[in-house]
């Protein structure tokens, strides 16, 4: 799985501001809205139904907040990193910091877990996180992420 097919530059995001999860999760809809050119309320919607779920804080201030949205055709992702850490509920209670959202249509669930499979091998590399952390910039960001990675 090609990561940069899925999540692209411009789909990358530093100092994206919120108070809550839910705002977050806001912030994210309105983003991904603007990327994919899908109505902001149909992504939210599934995004809040899918997080009420159970928490998509992976852990180690990660979260992959994911969902399925009508009229994707095939998977989609931003790269967020919030201005301030968010309490997603995170199974090791770390508050939430870098965001990897992942769209994906109905069809497409086969894609979305070698996605999914894909950031969590990408994120394995040794101080991958810690990198992305002191990025500047979206360029920084994007390219911290995708440094080491690899066609997996």
């Amino acid at each position: 799985m090609n990561l940069s097919a899925v999540i692209r530059p411009d789909h990358t995001f530093v100092g994206v501001g919120a108070a809550t999860k839910w705002r977050g999760l806001q912030a994210i809809a309105e983003k991904a809205a603007e990327a994919f050119e899908i109505d902001p309320k149909i992504i939210l919607r599934a995004l809040e139904s899918r997080e009420r779920l159970g928490s998509t804080g992976i852990g180690n201030g990660v979260a992959v907040p994911h969902a399925v949205v009508l009229g994707m055709t095939h998977p989609r992702g931003l790269l967020i990193r919030f201005a301030r850490p968010l309490d997603f509920e995170a199974v090791d209670d770390v508050p939430t910091d870098i965001a990897f959202v992942l769209l994906f249509g109905e069809n497409h669930r086969g894609e979305y877990l070698n996605v999914l499979a894909a950031i969590a091998r990408q994120l394995q590399s040794p101080g991958i996180v810690a990198s992305m952390r002191k990025a500047k910039t979206a360029e920084e960001l994007y390219s911290d992420f995708l440094a080491d990675s690899r066609v997996l």
